[in-house]
């Protein structure tokens, strides 16, 4: 495998760049491997350019270490590979300036590549490019945005070792009410968002308007939807990475977990994603929401994949706390029409943007794989013709009891559907699902180990 055209940014791009911005005197280099954590190096302005000429070395562990940082021995990629370095090379048009960590600090956005210039097989961007490639063959391209729910909170942890929701820097006020599309919620954090949206657009990402979500204190923005799957998840990564810097600018953390708060709700990243033709045209248009037979397909696609791919949208022990009935969290793979109770909603609107929503995300995930696992689904429903059933009307919880039809409700059960997928394997490759899973099993260990409070509170005097 060759790299695709302009999967690596031409050197002209950062010459241009050190030119307008004579301030730069610091750039971090970000990959985001497996576990979705943004990891890299801080660089001198000095040596930015032969990253363009040549690359920047990283260890190969760096792929595979686990949400902590660790390695992950049992992928191989450790001691047995002697932690051999790749190469991390730049993806076009993400070198930015990062405006939150000061004037003179930019960031730029990398893939990695074995030292032959092949395409490392385990890097989320390539296992998405190569996904995207079977759209192409087919003359097809995704059109998909991203929509990321979280919290504001307070950097500081509670006595018990719990988190509480920041307190507005205008009132001291911390929110209390649900204040669903509430104005005063966001009134409260104006300056937060004005910093957002600031970043945003130095950075070239496209971020939408804000509302006040469900529970107290929890946000939602979205990022414009467009035809390119590859920018799309890297200006998830980037936009992820601004709110969590402007928030520690106002006293706050952003927190991307899937379920912060036990009697709050989730936080969910929501993929919308539609097909265009070679003409451009959107092969799932129809005056009828649920009447053209491509968006069905695609559907039918994402129905069958769900199990196969929950351990990519829900890849963490807290994932799995996120999916309770009447939660606006799906439970079940489903599907309805313009209706928030189901895994995968075809929302309202004119024909020309007939779409669907993925809900079952947490926004915990990585959004490369989520991406990846989304497209699988998509393609796989087009090409072999799948029939999603009937769509849900109504209550989704309600119709998912009756059915008994239920998503994985755990960690452990995720990954083991996910590593018996065949259809997963062919899109996303057998070695990157085998080695994903020995990464999320070493995870699963190292959590379990750790006997928490609620061991004791339960079992000290019970047991």
């Amino acid at each position: 495998m060759t790299p695709a055209p302009n999967a690596v940014a031409d050197r002209q791009e950062a010459i241009a760049f050190l030119e307008a911005h004579p301030q730069v005197q610091f750039v971090e280099i970000i990959f985001t491997g497996l576990s979705g954590v943004p990891r890299g190096k801080r660089l001198r302005r000095h040596e930015l350019l032969p990253i363009y000429e040549y690359g920047r070395f990283l260890p190969g562990s760096i792929l595979v270490c686990d949400v902590t940082g660790q390695d992950c021995e049992d992928t191989g990629l450790v001691w047995e590979d002697g932690d051999a370095d790749r190469l991390a090379k730049p993806a076009p048009g993400t070198l930015v300036r990062a405006p939150w960590m000061g004037d003179d600090v930019a960031q730029v956005i990398t893939s990695l590549y074995e030292l032959d210039g092949r395409p490392n097989d385990l890097d989320p961007r390539h296992v998405l490019r190569g996904v995207l490639d079977r759209f192409a063959a087919d003359g097809l391209t995704p059109v998909v945005a991203c929509e990321l729910e979280y919290y504001l909170v307070d950097p500081q942890r509670t006595a018990a070792g719990g988190i509480a929701l920041a307190g507005s820097r205008k009132t001291g006020e911390k929110p209390s009410l649900h204040g669903v599309y509430g104005l005063r919620e966001l009134e409260d954090f104006s300056g937060f968002l004005r910093g957002l949206w600031a970043a945003a657009d130095i950075q070239g990402v496209p971020l939408e308007g804000a509302i006040s979500e469900y529970a107290p204190g929890q946000l939602e923005l979205t990022l414009k939807h467009g035809p390119d799957a590859l920018r799309a998840a890297d200006e998830a990564v980037m936009y992820k990475r601004i709110a969590k810097g402007v928030a520690v600018e106002h006293g706050c953390e952003a927190t991307f977990m899937a379920k912060p708060f036990a009697d709050r709700a989730g936080s969910g990243l929501h993929l919308h994603v539609s097909v265009n033709d070679a003409e451009g045209r959107n092969i799932f248009a129809s005056e009828d929401p649920a009447g053209a037979a491509p968006l069905k397909h695609a559907v039918g696609g994402l129905k069958a994949l769900l199990t196969d791919g929950m351990a990519i949208f829900a890849p963490n022990a807290n994932s799995y706390r996120r999916f309770r009935a009447n939660s606006y969290a799906p439970v079940a793979p489903s599907w309805g029409v313009n209706n928030r109770t189901v895994s995968l909603r075809v929302p309202a609107g004119p024909a020309h943007g007939r779409h669907i929503e993925h809900r079952v995300a947490g926004a915990d995930a990585n959004p490369y794989l989520a991406l990846a696992a989304l497209l699988a689904g998509v393609h796989h429903g087009l090409t072999q013709k799948i029939d999603p059933g009937p769509p849900v009307v109504g209550d989704g919880y309600a119709s998912a009891a009756q059915s008994n039809l239920r998503l994985p409700a755990n960690w452990f059960a995720a990954v083991d559907a996910f590593e018996g997928s065949a259809v997963m394997r062919d899109y996303l490759g057998d070695r990157f699902v085998t080695m994903f899973c020995k990464v999320k099993r070493t995870e699963q260990d190292r959590f379990f180990d750790v006997v928490s409070p609620l061991d004791y509170d339960w079992y000290l005097k019970n047991a």
